[in-house]
């Protein structure tokens, strides 16, 4: 298995939002990807067309000097070619915890799918 690789993957991850770099965000997302939520009962579904608008339009928090907080929670693999991968990761005031299911493509690890929540807002 590729840990490695599967590793950098994440930390690209990890560089698009905290940098909200379009270009690493394209690299990582799968272009058929999709983001999901469920909040107060009500299902969000969010194609990554709508996600990278939104990450293009916001501040980035390197911009306003956030420290970085980030990290690897679990890797579940299911095999040599597909891993979920839980993090949990800072933006601005929220914190979000995140379950992305990565498949190698191309040689290349890709995020096929998010399911997100927002763990807690710091004030």
């Amino acid at each position: 298995m590729s840990q490695q690789a599967l590793l950098d993957a994440v930390n690209n991850y990890f560089d698009a939002l905290y940098y909200c770099d379009i270009e690493k965000l394209d690299r990582v997302f799968h272009t058929s990807s999709s983001l999901f939520d469920v909040d107060q009962g009500k299902l969000l579904v969010d194609p990554i067309a709508s996600f990278r608008q939104d990450v293009t339009t916001r501040p980035s928090p390197a911009s306003c000097q956030q420290k970085r907080e980030q990290q690897i929670l679990m890797i579940d693999w299911l095999s040599k070619d597909c891993a979920m991968v839980k993090i949990r990761i800072r933006a601005h005031q929220n914190v979000f915890v995140d379950h992305l299911s990565f498949i190698k493509n191309k040689q290349e690890w890709q995020i096929v799918a998010k399911v997100w929540h927002l763990e807690s807002v710091i004030e």
